[in-house]
């Protein structure tokens, strides 16, 4: 899905100099001390709020130490389904005051009704692959609390597709190391997209089995 009119479009280019700066202090974490940990808070609060994929952390601390990467994806698979249910939260019961104004603030308000009729004909599809799209993570998640997407079903999806997602990045680090960081900041939208594809299938098949 594209992102909305051409009001929404200068508002994002409005907060490209912010944004920028987000950029380079979270990436100034993967040399601190605490870089796990803020790892996990950038998961949490992306998912709801925070405009900076945890990804652009994730990728330095892993090549920093490939053998704690999967602990790294662990974390940030972790704090990402916390923050997903806070994203839930508030488009559940505090749409008008907090989730409204986060999705303005981001220019995707006529994206909002478009992801709902997205939930409305194929959860999985839609939510499986919300974190592939141009529109951030935390729209989708306010969304399905707006829309009243059944919680289990939500929080099963999130933390699947969410964890191929972090876990894709850090087993291919684990295993070639600096090696595929130029081929994963080169190709990482069509390693997900394809990851992407095939959990949809996976979800797919299970429900055609299940309803045998």
């Amino acid at each position: 899905m594209n992102a909305g009119g051409g009001s929404g479009a200068g508002e994002r280019s409005q907060r490209r100099g912010p944004i920028r700066r987000l950029y380079h202090w979270v990436l100034d974490w993967a040399h601190r001390p605490g870089g796990p940990a803020a790892l996990f808070g950038i998961a949490t609060v992306e998912s709801f709020i925070f405009p900076i994929p945890p990804d652009v952390l994730l990728i330095p601390l892993a090549l920093g130490n490939p053998r704690r990467a999967l602990r790294f994806a662990g974390l940030c698979t972790l704090g990402s389904i916390i923050g997903a249910v806070f994203g839930y939260l508030i488009g559940l019961g505090l749409y008008e005051g907090v989730g409204r104004p986060i999705i303005e603030l981001y220019g995707y308000a006529d994206e909002y009704a478009r992801i709902g009729e997205a939930y409305r004909r194929n959860l999985v599809l839609a939510l499986g692959t919300a974190g592939f799209t141009p529109i951030p993570f935390k729209v989708f998640t306010i969304a399905a609390g707006g829309f009243q997407v059944p919680f289990i079903a939500f929080l099963a999806v999130t933390a699947v597709s969410r964890g191929m997602r972090f876990f894709l990045v850090a087993v291919l680090i684990r295993l070639y190391g600096e090696r595929i960081r130029d081929f994963i900041e080169r190709y990482f939208n069509l390693l997900t997209l394809a990851f992407a594809v095939l959990l949809i299938g996976g979800f797919l098949i299970l429900g055609v089995l299940s309803a045998r």
